[in-house]
């Protein structure tokens, strides 16, 4: 999906003795979370290789060992950042330990800590998006089609968008011949799915991420929010990186959330009394308030003469 442009060639200087260790990243090298886990680490090393940065980062994983015996072990006085951990629970163990020092938190969770900023690819931030796009389109009511056997992948996507949306959702098992100007219908499910859907309307039909799949004809006149990383070639230290998975957009997004891991990482470090910033990211408009990290998708729509952002 992205346009190739430049590439920096990457310099895996990160690894290093812990003893030199400026930042500490924590995450699973193992276990169900791993997959995720190494295209993340990826992402950063990449962000980090072309900025530059002369900072020193080594790596503790949080399979085999307790956040208590992470913090004690490998936190010292050169420590200055703590990167993840991605579990959540390891989140919540981290917030009962009442860190000194700012920890970058690789997912959300319900409760909130001094120093610990929680960055994700949060649905919510998902279902803000979609939601910010149904209202510019003067959608009141939204039908949504969803393909069986995916409930439980978009469920809480769907919770999420019930609350940013409101009420005025309907579940429906057919298609629709036609509907009115003030409704929408969101396709919830994957590409192939889509294309057996047959002719769909060209006006005020959206779907998810789920539905775009590397080299696939996207509808014409469908809409969706997603990872503008993947759509042009502006992130030099990503082209590279998407080569090795080409068709798999899933792990493309993960390893553009590990090269925006690396840019708030920066900002970190180097503005710890600021409370309030915002930068276009590689996963979107990247915000910060009040010890919260907001992240808003790019909306595009596929026109006859392809994809363009969405105002």
């Amino acid at each position: 999906m992205y346009i190739k442009k430049y590439w920096l060639p990457l310099f895996f200087a990160a690894f290093v003795s812990p003893a030199y260790a400026d930042i500490l990243v924590i995450l699973p090298e193992s276990g169900a979370m791993a997959r995720a886990s190494e295209n993340i680490k990826r992402g950063f090393l990449s962000a980090y290789a072309a900025s530059g940065s002369q900072e020193k980062i080594i790596f503790a994983d949080s399979t085999k060992n307790s956040m208590d015996y992470i913090f004690k072990k490998k936190v010292n006085n050169k420590i200055k950042l703590v990167v993840g951990p991605l579990a959540r629970t390891d989140i919540d163990a981290v917030m009962q330990l009442e860190p000194k020092l700012p920890v970058l938190a690789l997912n959300d969770v319900n409760q909130h800590a001094e120093n610990v900023w929680q960055f994700s690819l949060s649905k919510q931030h998902d279902a803000a998006a979609l939601t910010k796009l149904l209202k510019n389109d003067r959608v009141k009511k939204l039908w949504v089609l969803r393909e069986t056997s995916t409930e439980a992948a978009t469920e809480l996507f769907m919770q999420a968008l019930s609350v940013e949306f409101g009420s005025e959702i309907q579940i429906i098992d057919t298609l629709p011949k036609k509907f009115s100007r003030k409704q929408g219908l969101l396709l919830l499910g994957h590409h192939q799915w889509i294309q057996q859907l047959g002719e769909l309307p060209e006006k005020k039909v959206y779907a998810t991420p789920l539905s775009i799949e590397q080299g696939q004809t996207i509808p014409l006149g469908l809409s969706f929010c997603d990872t503008p990383a993947l759509y042009n070639g502006q992130w030099v230290d990503l082209i590279e990186a998407y080569k090795e998975q080409p068709e798999n957009m899933a792990f493309q997004r993960l390893l553009a959330f590990g090269g925006d891991a690396w840019t708030i990482t920066q900002y970190l470090l180097s503005n710890q009394n600021q409370q309030e910033t915002s930068f276009v990211g590689r996963t979107g408009a990247i915000s910060f308030k009040d010890n919260k990290i907001f992240r808003q998708p790019t909306c595009y729509q596929q026109q006859e003469h392809g994809i363009q952002i969405l105002k």
